[in-house]
């Protein structure tokens, strides 16, 4: 529809010629590629389909999925996506009171966002521990100037570092330094710690293994009943956030908009540009539709392979050890172990499968002389059944 009114635009602008021009042939050949295609698609959506409906506000009491939330791997709390940083920091913070180390390796990790610094750092660190682990009777290895360019420039310069120091035995100290006037502050190792250097050991490893604490994506799983408005999705802003280069680019493609439809251009084409467009996608909601009709329905990321889906419904299951199929929109199966993302699939930013046992498992239960049990899903998501309004 976008399209033909594009070209009506169009042919209003430019007075009509009496013979065909070659820019009236051309756009002559597009729209009846346009009536071709909408033709053998149809002008119904097909059940499954995942068209890419409009943004709702948060406020819309119809919206699929209240927004885009995160779980606190800390504090196991639930946040929305503009408290997960906040709440985070605050966690690791807190956390200095029951175990000092944890927190500073936390907070180095991080609080620095930048990894090849975090990295350097973290290994001069490393071998400041090494040389005292190989060297225990040496004291200049007990020993580390803050002014220290090394230290300055790779140590000093990222947060939690100092923490980090100071958990594991390091005190302060003001030392003088040969064929130097005044003192220079020194972090110096506790002959306590230095009696035990197998727990300096064990810091280095913690330092050395560590991630940054990151909010994992909730799923927020929910269970709708059987519904006729199964294939229809009205999500939050959250799913279509853009970023400013995004949006610049957005602007773009709508002034060029025109002057595509101008050229002709094949279904390849226009299916690269839609698989293009799909992944300016962050998010996307799924729905699996049960063999009872009910509606099993999760959030990740457009990026996760399909094997994330499936883990989501096993764990959903009561029989968890039993194979199944999820099929797309058309009956194309969705494969388990090839590593395929969503917005490869096309299933962004919204989609509806239908569940399928296993070919074989129906052949084993027909074969046994029983009926699939249509209600497979644990007791305690049943009793928590929704209405899909």
């Amino acid at each position: 529809m976008a399209a033909a009114a594009a070209l009506a635009r169009l042919e209003q602008k430019q007075p009509r010629a009496r013979g065909p021009t070659s820019q009236e042939s051309i756009r002559n050949q597009v729209r009846k590629e346009l009536r071709a295609e909408a033709t053998v698609g149809g002008s119904t959506e097909a059940p499954g389909s995942n068209t890419v409906p409009e943004a709702k506000e948060e406020g819309s009491a119809h919206l699929a999925v209240p927004g885009v939330c995160f779980t606190c791997p800390l504090t196991g709390a639930t946040l929305r996506k503009d408290q997960r940083d906040a709440h985070i920091k605050e966690a690791i913070l807190s956390h200095f009171s029951t175990d000092p180390v944890a927190a500073s390796i936390m907070k180095i990790h991080t609080f620095n966002k930048d990894r090849d610094r975090v990295k350097l750092g973290v290994d001069t660190i490393a071998k400041y521990l090494d040389n005292i682990c190989l060297h225990p009777e040496e004291e200049k290895y007990r020993k580390i100037k803050l002014q220290n360019r090394v230290f300055q420039e790779r140590i000093n310069c990222l947060e939690g570092t100092h923490e980090f120091f100071e958990a594991i035995g390091f005190q302060k100290a003001l030392l003088p330094v040969p064929d130097q006037e005044g003192p220079e502050e020194f972090y110096v190792l506790s002959e306590g710690v230095l009696a035990q250097p197998q727990s300096l050991q064990r810091h280095k490893e913690q330092l050395l293994v560590a991630e940054p604490v990151r909010a994992t994506l909730a799923r927020q799983r929910r269970l709708f009943r059987p519904s006729p408005m199964a294939s229809q999705f009205e999500l939050p802003g959250d799913f279509f956030n853009l970023t400013a280069e995004e949006i610049k680019r957005e602007q773009r493609l709508r002034s060029e908009a025109v002057e595509r439809l101008s050229v002709l251009r094949t279904k390849a084409m226009r299916e690269r540009e839609e698989q293009r467009e799909l992944r300016k996608y962050t998010y996307t909601l799924l729905r699996v539709r049960l063999p009872d009709g009910c509606l099993l329905q999760g959030t990740f990321y457009a990026r996760e392979r399909v094997a994330a889906l499936y883990a989501f419904v096993r764990e959903a299951l009561q029989n968890d050890w039993l194979p199944f199929d999820l099929l797309a929109s058309g009956g194309q199966r969705l494969s388990e172990d090839e590593s395929l993302a969503f917005n490869e699939c096309g299933l962004v930013p919204s989609a509806l499968l239908t569940f399928s046992w296993d070919a074989a498992v129906l052949e084993d239960i027909k074969a046994a002389g029983a009926n699939p049990d249509s209600s497979i899903l644990k007791p305690e998501l049943l009793a928590a059944i929704e209405k899909l309004s």
